[in-house]
């Protein structure tokens, strides 16, 4: 099997001073309302790629954001106030990328969104090693992948409507079996990414972020847009 990471996943380390527990990542869980909680997973990806972006340029104004709950918690709800949820949380990786690139312009970060989207109609999808070399790419670039995962099918350690953080992946030589490492309720989790892809009835999509080069998107022939 192939394997790829970013190369510290230590900066999502997240240490709560109060129970001296140890998280990674943000958890929405962790957010002051009960609506925030229902809904914030959206912003609390957009809240781990702002984190991990941030620190690989050297923005000291969120490096001393992030290390604690507390700290981790303060972030969030700035973010909340950009990925703001609907009704229907954020249901489209559109909604993210927009408001994170929106986030990002405001707050002197560069960065630039790479899109790869899942139709829900499994005729419509590309073959899985397009997906397994989207995120292969990113984490290549040491960036982390926001997943929108709208219908779990048979995964059963994924939530369906919901967002979580890929920092990792293996995968075998042909691309038609891979699993991904995420973030996930301040929790490293690894989850099946073939079965996923094969099993879910509404698809969802990928985003990560770069400081150079332009926006892309994977269209459904396969080809590269850029946006």
């Amino acid at each position: 099997m192939n394997t790829r990471s970013i190369s510290n996943p230590d900066l999502f380390k997240v240490v709560d001073v109060r129970d001296r527990k140890t998280y990674y990542g943000c958890n929405q869980e962790w957010y002051s309302t009960e609506w925030q909680r229902r809904s914030g997973c959206g912003p609390s990806v957009a809240s781990n790629i702002i984190l991990y972006l941030s620190q690989s340029q050297g923005n000291s104004s969120f490096i001393k954001k992030c290390g604690s709950k507390e700290k981790c918690v303060l972030i969030m709800e700035e973010m909340w106030d950009s990925v703001t949820p609907t009704l229907a949380g954020v249901p489209t990786t559109k909604m993210l990328y927009q408001a994170v690139i929106e986030y990002t312009q405001t707050h002197g970060l560069n960065a630039q969104y790479h899109v790869y989207d899942v139709p829900n109609h499994a005729f419509s999808r590309l073959p899985l090693p397009n997906l397994v070399s989207f995120i292969e790419e990113a984490l290549h670039k040491d960036v982390p992948v926001a997943f929108l995962n709208l219908s779990n099918g048979d995964e059963n350690k994924l939530s369906s409507w919901h967002w979580v953080t890929i920092i990792a992946l293996e995968h075998s030589g042909d691309g038609n079996s891979a699993y991904v490492t995420i973030l996930d309720e301040g929790l490293i989790k690894k989850i099946d990414l073939a079965l996923w892809f094969n099993t879910t009835m509404l698809g969802g999509g990928f985003v990560y972020f770069t400081n150079e080069g332009n926006a892309t998107r994977v269209n459904h022939d396969g080809s590269m847009e850029m946006v």
